[in-house]
């Protein structure tokens, strides 16, 4: 038996070339990269697999989907010279709506394999391949979290049917085994693990939106699972499968070998040389980004650069204050949330579009929900659990930095002024909520704007998911700071200290 060998990336996040767009630093990653990785450990028994949230994340593709929609995606471009043998579709990938994706489809080499996403009754990709290397025969099968549309902005999955993830995995699962009689299944989940693989441990709350470790756990016949989704780097063996997890941004790839000695997995961090071919052919879109992301847009006197992420959300940086006065502004609401952002840079006196990119990284739009007091005390108590106390000291509650980082959870709000004291139980950390200086009072009603993540109860925020939208913009938040800041020339601002964190 010849070596069969599988590479896989996911969640990618729009990155092809290997640096940075907030400074211009050299990165190992990017799609440049992974082509010459590829050809390195790439031969005739190789398949190449993307597990999806491709479309979404960089510059790069942002400005793409803003000028130029109706043109083949560069990201798509790149994965047909590496020649990509499958993909599947990430939650991300529907950010730009179903015209962008189906470009990307239509336009990508490789085949798509979901079986558990449909566009208007009809299956979006294959529901399953067999590939045949020398007589051993390997079963591949794709599934997206079903939780997508809980994200997702209703016009970017209209059409679009989610079926239950693990319910697909198992009648499918089922079929390939009685009809095939493979040697190897192989199941490519944009999705991760509820609980920890080895303990069994719960990671999170169990909604749905990750059910690897109930795939592995009840499903028999997973051989090996390609998770994504949470962005780990992870290797590992879990109730007899295979398990392989990459970072996000094309900094790794995943390499499972399978041979007479069984299955052996690896992770490899993307350190090649890019590819001048796969650059040279973006080039001329790349520079026009680049162009775009120097724009001066306007100014402001406000000091509004993050040096310090943690005291950014301690303190309240006023890159916050902004962006909530921003929402409240174009929105007319009464209160406004935003999360300082894992890497936002801030705003200096000149502001560019490559200071909104590097510092508002999600193509979110906004949404208005009318609430009471009592909803938005619950929303603060879910915001205060991003605290802790360790030795005497305030600190990030583990459970937002492992397994991954989730610091976008943590809102912080404008229009109000509250005090969190950290020392107390979770659910009783709000010790103070005042609007202008009068407290809040259960029945007191606000407009509330968030975006539609947050609206759709994203990160937990199960307290406002289910209240009706009075607004709901169609308007990246990117979009509608550029605008205003164009409008304004000057902006300024009175600063707001309205959060107090305390032990």
């Amino acid at each position: 038996m010849e070596r069969i060998r599988l590479i896989a990336t996911s969640d990618i996040h729009g990155v092809v070339f290997p640096w940075s767009y907030a400074d211009g630093r050299k990165r190992n990653s990017g799609l440049a990269r992974i082509r010459n990785l590829v050809r390195v450990m790439d031969d005739d028994n190789t398949v190449v697999i993307d597990n999806g949230d491709t479309l979404q994340g960089s510059p790069l593709s942002f400005y793409h989907y803003a000028k130029q929609p109706q043109d083949v995606s560069p990201v798509t471009k790149a994965m047909n010279l590496i020649a990509y043998d499958y993909v599947n579709l990430g939650n991300h990938d529907f950010d730009y709506g179903a015209d962008a994706l189906f470009c990307h489809l239509d336009n990508c080499s490789g085949t798509c394999l979901t079986a558990n996403v449909l566009y208007e009754g009809k299956p979006v990709g294959k529901r399953y391949e067999i590939r045949e290397f020398d007589n051993v025969r390997i079963a591949f099968f794709a599934i997206t979290t079903h939780f997508t549309p809980n994200w997702e902005s209703p016009e970017n999955v209209r059409g679009f049917t989610f079926l239950d993830a693990f319910e697909t995995a198992k009648d499918i699962v089922a079929e390939i085994r009685e009809k095939e009689k493979p040697d190897y299944i192989v199941c490519i989940y944009h999705g991760s693990f509820e609980r920890d693989l080895a303990s069994g441990m719960p990671l999170m709350e169990d909604t749905g939106e990750n059910q690897g470790y109930r795939m592995l756990k009840e499903i028999e016949g997973i051989d090996i699972m390609i998770s994504g989704h949470q962005h780990l780097s992870l290797n590992t063996k879990a109730f007899g499968a295979t398990v392989v997890q990459v970072l996000d941004s094309a900094r790794q790839v995943a390499v499972i070998d399978i041979d007479e000695g069984g299955i052996e997995a690896w992770i490899e961090p993307v350190l090649e040389a890019p590819d001048d071919e796969l650059m040279e052919m973006l080039y001329d879109e790349e520079n026009r980004c680049q162009e775009w992301l120097d724009q001066p847009l306007g100014t402001c006197d406000n000091d509004m650069t993050v040096t310090d992420e943690f005291e950014g959300r301690l303190h309240k940086s006023q890159v916050i204050t902004f962006l909530n006065k921003v929402q409240r502004d174009v929105t007319g609401a009464d209160l406004a949330a935003n999360a300082l952002f894992l890497g936002a840079i801030g705003f200096g006196h000149t502001i560019t579009m490559r200071d909104l990119v590097s510092t508002y990284v999600f193509p979110n739009t906004l949404c208005v929900k009318k609430i009471n007091g009592r909803i938005l005390k619950e929303y603060l108590e879910k915001c205060a659990e991003f605290w802790d106390v360790e030795n005497g000291k305030i600190t990030v509650s583990p459970a937002f930095e492992i397994p991954v980082p989730l610091y976008f959870n943590y809102d912080m709000v404008d229009g109000v002024e509250y005090t969190i004291k950290v020392s107390n139980p979770v659910g009783e950390r709000i010790v103070s909520l005042t609007r202008n200086g009068v407290p809040v009072r259960d029945e007191d009603t606000f407009t509330f704007c968030i975006n539609n993540y947050r609206a759709a109860g994203g990160g937990g925020f199960n307290m406002i998911k289910d209240i009706p939208d009075i607004y709901q913009g169609q308007t990246s938040m990117v979009e509608i700071l550029a605008s205003y800041i164009m409008e304004h020339q000057n902006v300024s601002f009175e600063e707001q200290n309205n959060i107090q964190v305390i032990i």
